[in-house]
Parts: structure tokens; sequence; C-alpha cells
């Protein structure tokens, strides 16, 4: 398995068929939590759904096209973490994450998505990042903020989250010259 430490008490994982029971767990006990601003949880209707979804991240990872990564709190498996995109053209990748509301206060999403900056520019050599997030996701926008993206723009009716439209605030982070 690979993984990459964090720090202590946090790791990134690339996903393996192993992990689609603990999200499964999560997604039962949180499902009304995560589909606030998640469109995929009413959807996620067992271990198959996962199963489903790391085959398909580790042949988009095999391909160059993007990475999905487990974010590990002491070695248990508490979201995910991603580069939905990585453009190679563009220089740049698309990172989303979701964290279990168990773990949330801890920064373990703002550790997790640091080391993936990290990667994207001195690993991938990429130039620039991009996180699109509900306009009104205050804690997922404050991450943003607190790491250095700047609000780039908005999209208005950019998603729908299980009957709800949402508008997509555009953070972005250059990487330093």
């Amino acid at each position: 398995m690979f993984i990459s430490q964090v720090d202590e008490d946090v790791a990134l994982a690339l996903v393996q068929p192993s992990f689609a029971k603990s999200y499964f767990s999560i997604v039962k006990r949180e499902r009304d939590y995560l589909a606030e601003w998640l469109a995929w949880p009413p959807h996620a209707d067992g271990e198959a759904f996962f199963s489903a979804f790391i085959e398909s991240s580790l042949k988009g990872y095999a391909e160059g096209k993007s990475m999905t990564c487990a974010m590990l709190y002491k070695g248990e498996v508490v979201g995910n973490v991603s580069f939905n995109v990585i453009s190679q053209s563009l220089k740049k990748v698309v990172i989303g994450y979701w964290l279990s509301k168990d773990f949330q206060g801890k920064g373990i999403a703002s550790r997790c998505v640091t080391t993936l900056t990290d990667i994207a520019f001195n690993q991938l050599k990429l130039t620039k990042i991009e996180i699109a997030v509900a306009t009104g996701n205050t804690p997922s926008r404050r991450l943003c903020e607190r790491l250095g993206f700047s609000l780039e723009g908005v999209i208005t009716q950019a998603e729908n989250l299980n009957g709800r439209i949402v508008d997509h605030a555009i953070y972005g982070l250059t990487k330093p010259r």
C-alpha cells in the first residue's frame, strides 16, 4: 500500500479495495451530513459503490489523470482527498476532499490539502491548483483561505446537490516563482 505520512497522526494512502468498507461505514453514519455538500452520498448504497469508485480511481491514477487518497487519522480511514483532475497541458490540478464530521476541527483536511499542494508543485511540477467549493460551505471556504488560496470567481448554478442548485466559489493557488 502506498502511504505518504503527513505527520505523526495523519497520512495519505492511495485508495485500495480494502477501504470500501470504511468509506461505506462513514457514509452509513453520516449520509445526511455529507449530502449537504456532496452529490454522491444518497447513491452510496453499499460497499460495492465504493469498490467501483476505488477501481475507477485506480484506473485514473494509472493513466495519470487523477490521484485519489484516503485520509488516515491514527491509521483509521476518516475521509478522502484527491486530485480530481491532473492536467499536464494546463499545468494544474483540481483538488477535492471530504472528511467525516467526527474528525473535523483537528486540521486533518488542511494538512492533507497542504501535502497535495506540495506534491502538485514539487513532484508533479505543476503551477496551478484549483478548488471548487459550494458558496455556502463556509468551513471549506475557510480552509481554502487559510491555506492561501485566492477566490478567483463564482460560477452560478454550478451543481445540483440532491435537488438543491448551488453556486461554486472557485479558489486558486499559483506556484510561487
